[in-house]
């Protein structure tokens, strides 16, 4: 895990941001999977740099842009799910440290983000992806539906209730499992396993849920097609996927999965992205580092680590 952290570690902007890779951009969602990497690996103060640099570029609006590069904003519009995932990294390192004092900093940047997305919510329960509101992803959604059980986990923390919360987290949840058709159809494994891994699908129906599709996403041996109909098993999903069933009790086949990522593991500890095994391939030529927070945050779940069992465990609101 040291190597894999510190290979995150050296990518980091010397602001606290962290790129997809060297020379990179850097996207909000991305920058919390490796910042939460960092933390399960013992690097708390990089991790910490990591959510100042949030709290810096957050804007007035409680968002922040959709890409990063050079120290600039390249996309200015806002994502909802990126803009969401602050509360899940928040209070993962709140639980990692106990530390009131910084919670009582983050929670200001928290409290602005929850709304912000909340903004985008429809009169169906479903939140618009972007600045089109008729485009409303099923993994984007069930990422804000897990951020908002993390948000009110914090909040009552902090001895707070905010039922404008638990409310938009029900119709959204609502949304997801009643009206499919308010999403758009992706091929996908993110729309198959996000919605157990953000507690939007639980209990015996999550398991269901992850039976009906395992063979059409996971490769024996070689881990998680991206798509169903590629032969690209990426180490991303792979990872997530193991950390859903490492958070919920099914270690056997979360560890087959981990077991399978060591194809993608470089000399320095970095990850490679994926594995195109029609052409036997690393694609594309680049190692990221979220894929690298992702592995080490289903590593950790594996060792029941508390906080990150927890964050990523099954949660209702």
């Amino acid at each position: 895990m040291k190597a894999t952290a510190a290979t995150i570690a050296a990518v980091q902007w010397r602001d606290g941001g962290i790129p997809w890779e060297p020379g990179g951009h850097l996207d909000p969602w991305n920058h919390l999977e490796a910042a939460m990497g960092l933390d399960v690996a013992g690097l708390g103060s990089e991790a910490e740099a990591a959510y100042e640099w949030l709290l810096r570029n957050q804007r007035p609006d409680g968002s922040w842009a959709a890409r990063y590069r050079d120290g600039r904003v390249d996309l200015s519009t806002m994502d909802t799910n990126f803009t969401a995932y602050v509360a899940v990294g928040t209070r993962h390192h709140f639980l990692r440290t106990g530390d009131h004092a910084w919670l009582d900093r983050m929670w200001p940047v928290v409290d602005k983000a929850v709304d912000a997305v909340l903004r985008r919510q429809q009169p169906s329960g479903a939140i618009s992806w972007r600045d089109g509101p008729e485009v409303r992803l099923v993994a984007g959604c069930a990422s804000i539906h897990h951020a908002l059980t993390q948000a009110l986990a914090i909040a009552s923390v902090r001895g707070l209730d905010r039922p404008q919360w638990r409310v938009a987290a029900h119709r959204l949840r609502t949304a997801l499992l009643g009206e499919p058709g308010l999403f758009a159809a992706k091929p996908h494994a993110m729309d198959w396993y996000y919605p157990v891994l953000g507690s939007v699908v639980t209990g015996a129906d999550a398991a269901e849920r992850l039976a009906a599709g395992w063979d059409r996403f996971v490769e024996p041996g070689l881990g998680v097609r991206c798509v169903h109909h590629e032969p690209w098993a990426t180490g991303g999903e792979t990872a997530e996927l193991a950390l859903t069933l490492a958070t919920r009790g099914d270690r056997a086949r979360a560890t087959e999965l981990l077991a399978c990522l060591a194809r993608l593991r470089h000399d320095d500890g970095s990850y490679w992205t994926g594995y195109q095994f029609a052409d036997e391939e690393f694609w594309p030529d680049e190692r990221t580092t979220w894929t690298s927070g992702a592995v080490l945050l289903a590593t950790a779940a594996l060792d029941g680590d508390p906080a990150t069992c927890d964050v990523f465990g099954e949660h209702r609101v």
